[in-house]
């Protein structure tokens, strides 16, 4: 399905090698060790873990500590972590770090959702250039050899960019690399990223790699962003939706070893029950795997033929047998469907005015009577 291709371009994060410069992007609900294991079995790359809340980690919260859990299948291990306050998010990696769950740590700084931006975090954070680059040191120094890199926008909104302050802040920190996912908060995930602000960031910091992160829907979509922007590699999120073998179409495109797949009806079925089966054995639980998989069904089989009695089977299916049940009645032998199966895929929403705490835009200072309300900011939510 990808036509583009582009000469062989390893990506180094700190001291980890990658093949091809493709990152799975952390998604809440999405890239569990189940979602992350499928990806791995079509290509190759850094697969990073749902946003992980610091202060849930530093608490040790049973459903946090679950989720930070890797199969002994995934090499490199990776996690992002999302926090307000830089000695909880260093004691967060000093865990992680201590007990050995991660060769790699992400810190999420692109969350737009507002009940996360209205108490000063995510995508608002950065704004506060102090308290942004206190918890980059922090995180950094709390890391030791384990290589920190950090995820952003673009900016609260266009009025309010941050992105190049905050790269060669996180650079200056030692971070080992900087991903820009081109919108900002206020644009949610609408209209088009701006690949321009990636090429910016990339001549801004000059020593770490540098990755763009929005619209890459296919191969082609991500060797043209490589081509246009100069940046480093890719990150991959709501293209994968659905499309965990995009993952073998970016190693091809980038030189590196892939498994071309040709994407019948039959062969998205196989892979929907088999995304089925490693939620079953993540969970532990077959209801559970099951109705999480729910969630799955309208992007795998996005422009196929597929009625909607078998899509409301498949979306309300609670055990294995009920899955085979449905996925036997359809047209195996459909063939791809072309452009109706292309294109964006998961939330987009509308521009609006992002959420912020009273008077957070009046100065890049964080006034000492907002820590507090921050920490209301630490919540279990994702985004970037």
């Amino acid at each position: 399905m990808t036509l583009a291709t582009a000469p062989a371009r390893p990506l180094r994060i700190g001291p980890i090698d990658l093949d091809v410069p493709v990152v799975l992007a952390p998604m809440a609900g999405i890239t569990n060790t189940a979602f992350r294991r499928l990806c791995r079995e079509y290509g190759a790359g850094l697969y990073v873990s749902e946003m992980i809340t610091s202060r849930a980690l530093v608490e040790r919260n049973e459903t946090t500590m679950r989720l930070i859990r890797h199969h002994e299948s995934e090499t490199p291990r990776s996690i992002q972590l999302y926090g307000v306050d830089p000695k909880t998010i260093a004691e967060a990696v000093r865990i992680i770090v201590a007990e050995d769950h991660a060769d790699h740590i992400d810190l999420n700084f692109g969350c737009p959702v507002p009940k996360v931006t209205r108490r000063g975090g995510g995508a608002a954070l950065p704004w506060k250039s102090k308290l942004f680059a206190d918890i980059v040191d922090q995180a950094v120094k709390a890391a030791g050899d384990v290589p920190l890199t950090v995820k952003m926008r673009k900016g609260i909104d266009r009025d309010h960019l941050t992105f190049l302050d905050a790269g060669r802040a996180a650079e200056d920190a030692g971070a080992v690399a900087v991903a820009l996912h081109a919108r900002t908060a206020s644009e949610f995930y609408s209209g088009f990223a701006d690949w321009n602000a990636i090429g910016e960031l990339k001549q801004a910091v000059t020593s770490i790699p540098v990755l763009g992160n929005g619209d890459i829907w296919s191969a082609d979509d991500a060797v043209r962003m490589m081509a246009q922007t100069d940046c480093d590699g890719v990150v991959v999120g709501r293209g994968c939706l659905g499309r965990p073998w995009l993952f073998g179409e970016l190693a091809t495109a980038f030189g590196g070893e892939g498994k071309t797949v040709d994407a019948t009806l039959g062969f998205v079925a196989n892979a929907f029950r088999r995304h089925a089966e490693l939620l079953v054995e993540f969970f532990e639980d077959e209801d559970r795997g099951c109705r999480d998989v729910r969630k799955h069904v309208s992007w795998y089989f996005k422009g196929y033929p597929v009625g909607g009695d078998i899509r409301t089977g498949l979306a309300t299916a609670s055990s294995l047998a009920e899955i085979d049940d449905f996925l036997g009645r359809l047209d195996h032998t459909a063939p791809y469907p072309g452009a109706d199966a292309e294109g964006q895929r998961g939330r987009s929403g509308h521009p609006k005015r992002t959420a912020l705490p009273d008077k957070w835009l009046e100065s890049r200072e964080l006034a000492s009577s907002a820590s507090e309300m921050m920490r209301g900011a630490e919540i279990e939510n994702s985004g970037g």
